[in-house]
């Protein structure tokens, strides 16, 4: 999801900058007959945007905070462990450089055009979203792994909800952690949430938890 969202985020970005260049130096729009600090309904333009950047950022946001409160209800797990140091270090380096490039196209948006205030102001606060997200997750320790009866929960920089239901095989490749569903469906998951220390016990309850006669476990999950 995360992935997905940063391209969505980007593809909106595109236009938003074209049209803060036009209006913040009033170039000329030659199909239109006008220039950019004349062009009708701009206002209504940067809102438009702002409230599509403002749902996209909120409900990645929502999803992280909400994955990690129900990953923290450790009772609820048959499996609950604190995700690997290794991993750890990526996802601070992911939510800081996020952080820090939004609030970064915040103030160069204001720089350009106080027009663009509604969608500058967006981006300000889904930086400091991904900051407050980081500093919470190393104070509080709150990315972890979970295994539940019908799924496998891992809450950190994105929110993932690996279900046993439909599941066929699960395998690793290099440092991914891959399940392969009926209809040819795959999510996969970093080896690095998973502590190395904690691996066979990961593995024992996944043995406990899925029916192997349905679901194959590769040999290089088996060493894993």
């Amino acid at each position: 999801m995360n992935k997905s969202v940063n391209i969505l985020l980007i593809l909106l970005l595109i236009p938003v900058f074209g049209l803060t260049i036009f209006v913040g130096f009033d170039l000329p729009i030659e199909f239109l007959k006008t220039s950019g600090k004349n062009l009708p309904y701009q206002h209504v333009v940067f809102i438009i945007f702002g409230i599509l950047i403002f749902l996209l950022g909120a409900r990645r946001s929502m999803q992280r905070w909400i994955g990690v409160k129900m990953v923290n209800k450790e009772e609820k797990y048959q499996w609950n462990q604190e995700i690997d140091a290794k991993r750890k270090a990526q996802i601070n380096m992911y939510l800081i450089i996020e952080g820090v490039m939004h609030i970064l196209v915040a103030f160069a948006l204001i720089l350009l055009t106080q027009k663009a205030l509604v969608i500058a102001t967006v981006f300000f606060a889904l930086g400091l979203d991904h900051i407050l997200f980081c500093v919470f997750g190393n104070i509080k320790n709150v990315w972890r792994v979970g295994v539940t009866n019908k799924a496998i929960v891992i809450a950190e920089r994105d929110f993932k909800v690996i279900y046993f239901s439909g599941l066929r095989r699960v395998t690793v490749h290099q440092q991914t952690l891959f399940f392969d569903y009926i209809k040819e469906l795959q999510l996969a998951i970093s080896i690095d949430s998973i502590s190395p220390k904690n691996r066979a016990s990961f593995r024992n309850v996944l043995e406990e938890k899925l029916n192997r006669d349905k679901v194959h476990f590769s040999e290089t999950f088996k060493e894993f």
